[in-house]
C-alpha cells in the first residue's frame, strides 16, 4: 500500500473525484467537488491537497488536507477532510495510517494544528485528537470539531 498525491497520478484522477464524490458529495455538488479536486491539482499553495491510499493500482482510501471544510468556522485552518477507506479493507489500521500522513503533510507544510469535523464520537479521541467544540452545517445541523496539535506554539 501506498499514499500518493493525487497530482502525482493524473491518469486516476476520474477514479478518485468518483471515488471522494460518491463517498461524501451527492447530484447537486458534483461539480463542485471535481472543481475542488482538479483546482488542487492545479494550485502551488500548500492546501487544498487530495491524497489517495492505493493497492497497487486500486483506489482504497483517500483523504483531503482543505484550507476550510466548516464555513461557520474560517478562524480554524488547514481541516484534516474526506477520510474515507472502503469497507472490504477495514480493520487493518489504514484508517489511522492516513490520519498519520496527514499530520505529517500538515507539520511538513508548515501548520501548527490541524482541524477536522465530524459526527462520530470516540474514533478520533482515541486517535489522539482533542474535541474542541460544536459547530454548525449549512443545513444548521451540529457537528463536533476537532484540533490535532503538531507542535508547540
Amino acid at each position: 500500500m501506498k499514499i500518493v498525491d493525487i497530482r502525482e497520478v493524473p491518469e486516476l484522477f476520474e477514479q478518485a473525484y468518483q471515488f471522494i464524490w460518491g463517498q461524501w458529495g451527492e447530484e447537486s455538488n458534483a461539480r463542485f467537488y471535481r472543481d475542488c479536486m482538479e483546482q488542487a491539482c492545479r494550485t502551488e499553495e500548500a492546501v487544498p491537497r487530495f491524497y489517495l491510499a492505493l493497492d497497487g493500482d486500486t483506489l482504497i482510501g483517500s483523504y483531503a488536507l482543505l484550507r476550510s471544510d466548516l464555513n461557520s468556522r474560517q478562524d480554524l485552518s488547514p481541516w484534516f477532510a474526506c477520510l474515507f477507506v472502503n469497507p472490504e479493507h477495514r480493520g487493518q489500521g489504514l484508517g489511522g495510517t492516513l490520519q498519520q500522513h496527514a499530520l505529517t503533510q500538515a507539520q511538513e507544510k508548515g501548520y501548527p494544528e490541524l482541524f477536522l469535523c465530524t459526527d462520530l464520537t470516540g474514533y478520533y479521541d482515541r486517535q489522539g485528537w482533542d474535541y474542541i467544540g460544536k459547530g454548525y452545517l449549512l443545513d444548521d445541523s451540529e457537528t463536533r470539531i476537532y484540533r490535532y496539535t503538531l507542535t508547540s506554539q
